[in-house]
């Protein structure tokens, strides 16, 4: 019988746990993934006990908090605060979503937060997304044309045209539909993955682009966009509401229904 062996750094350990001050009532514990791969240290996993009675409501809040007063050596991306930038995601309680818009008060029990998954991790909880903005320049996400530009307004389109474009326009690029999604997991050196195949499709959509035939050609291939088996982790995840998987499958059917 065979016998894998992971390597000895990819084990898990149990690291510090740090406590709430003297006098907190209403105690939280927060498990946090740490790991600096320049240290050459295994991960471990930190215990910290916040009081929420001097925490703002999301889990983006205590992480803050985490950092500002107990632990100023954990690392994580964030921006807006507004689940508009896309930048604190992570995974939480087992889910990818944005930390600034996960309420604390939704999980039962300790708060585990991690990485995104199958990424690798810069620190802590900042994955690298090299491949994944790569990937989103790869279907080139701008109007492309080559009618003249009308001198006295914009490229209209009716009503109509515009609302096959909802559902599209407001991705934020946070990648926690690529990364929870099992085929971007073991393909994604060819695999395009959720977020980028959504952008891609929002543009071959748009009725004012007149690159449509010239985008389809680059998604005939059978990685790029044929690894999408529609599990659907991709809508269940992102936090705006999207579904990559529709936009996917919508693709697919133009590659087909050009050839008929």
């Amino acid at each position: 019988m065979a016998e894998f062996t992971l390597p000895p750094n990819s084990v898990v350990k149990q690291g510090k746990t740090f406590r709430a001050a003297s006098g907190a009532t209403n105690i939280k514990r927060f498990i946090v993934y740490r790991y600096d791969p320049d240290s050459g240290d295994n991960p471990r996993i930190d215990t910290y006990e916040v009081d929420l009675d001097s925490c703002g409501p999301m889990v983006l809040d205590a992480l803050l908090k985490i950092k500002g007063e107990m632990d100023s050596t954990l690392s994580l991306r964030r921006s807006c605060r507004e689940g508009i930038c896309g930048s604190c995601s992570m995974n939480i309680d087992g889910e990818n979503t944005l930390a600034c818009t996960k309420a604390i008060d939704e999980i039962k029990g300790d708060v585990k937060v991690y990485p995104l998954p199958h990424q690798s991790v810069v620190k802590d909880l900042v994955t690298d997304l090299t491949n994944f903005y790569a990937q989103y320049a790869s279907v080139e996400p701008w109007m492309k044309t080559e009618s003249p530009t009308p001198p006295d307004r914009e490229r209209l389109q009716s009503k109509e045209d515009r609302a096959k474009l909802d559902g599209l326009y407001e991705c934020i690029l946070c990648a926690c539909c690529s990364t929870s999604c099992p085929s971007y997991w073991w393909n994604s050196d060819r695999y395009l993955g959720p977020a980028a195949l959504l952008n891609a499709y929002r543009w071959i959509i748009d009725s004012r682009d007149e690159a449509t035939g010239e985008r389809l050609d680059a998604l005939e291939d059978p990685f790029k966009l044929y690894r999408c088996h529609t599990i659907m982790n991709c809508a269940k995840v992102c936090p705006k509401g999207l579904n990559p998987s529709k936009a996917i499958a919508e693709t697919k059917k133009l590659l087909v229904k050009r050839r008929l």
